[in-house]
Formats: C-alpha cells, structure tokens, sequence
C-alpha cells in the first residue's frame, strides 16, 4: 500500500442490536489513528453491509455485536464476501464475544476478534499491520 493512501474501515452493527457506544468509541479511534472511517449506524442487515463494503472500497471490515449472535451473523457475512467480491478484506468483529466462540470466528474466515475489553491500540496496530 502506497503512502497516499489512507486505510479505509467499515464499521457495522449488523442484526437487531441498539448498543452503539462501543462501535463510536472505536470509531472515533480510529479516525484519531489516521484512518478514513465509514459508521453505518444501527441494525444493518448483512447483505446492507457486505454491499456498503463494495461499494466504498474499504480494506477493511469491522462489525461490532453485542446480542450473542456473532456465529449466525459471520455465517451469513461469510457466504456473501465471495458474492460481493470482499474476500480481500481484512475481516474483524469485536463486541461481546466469548472465548469459547472465537475459534469458530475464525474457522468462518474472521481475521481478528476484539472481545469487550481489548485495547484500542492493539486493534489500531492490528489493522496496520495487516493492511499495509
């Protein structure tokens, strides 16, 4: 990635979950850390996001949940990434998700999970990491 270009992050809050506190603290982080940040607010469906995704051209993919239905979301996120062509994205969720689920995130393709409580920096530096 060339020095021009500035890391571009979707966040999400895919499914019936109201509680975006978390997703703006991330958001905000983000900016701060230089990257150019797209929130798509409150209960997006997957198909919403995986096409928001295409057609802003992000590198990266975040979605925040906090309703305990993480596994059923990825499942359908994953399905669709070929679909819209988002395979080459760099995949998180963060939220509230149990240890004993983050190995099956992964298994469905996630690249990175930020359960509640992990350090903004440590997803700051992950991303840059992987992205660039």
């Amino acid at each position: 990635m060339n020095e021009s270009h500035r890391i571009r992050v979707l966040v999400a809050k895919p499914g019936l979950d109201g509680h975006d506190v978390g997703a703006k603290v991330v958001v905000r982080a983000m900016m701060e850390a230089g990257f150019e940040v797209i929130y798509t607010g409150l209960r997006k469906s997957v198909e919403e996001i995986a096409r928001i995704a295409r057609d802003e051209d992000v590198d990266v993919i975040g979605l925040s949940v906090l309703s305990g239905s993480h596994v059923p979301i990825c499942e359908r996120f994953g399905a669709l990434q070929k679909e819209y062509g988002l395979g080459d994205k760099l995949w998180i969720v963060g939220g509230n998700i149990p240890q004993r689920d983050q190995e099956a995130l992964r298994t469905l393709g996630v690249d990175g999970v930020f359960a509640v409580g992990s350090e903004l920096d440590s997803l700051v530096g992950f991303i840059r990491e992987k992205v660039s």
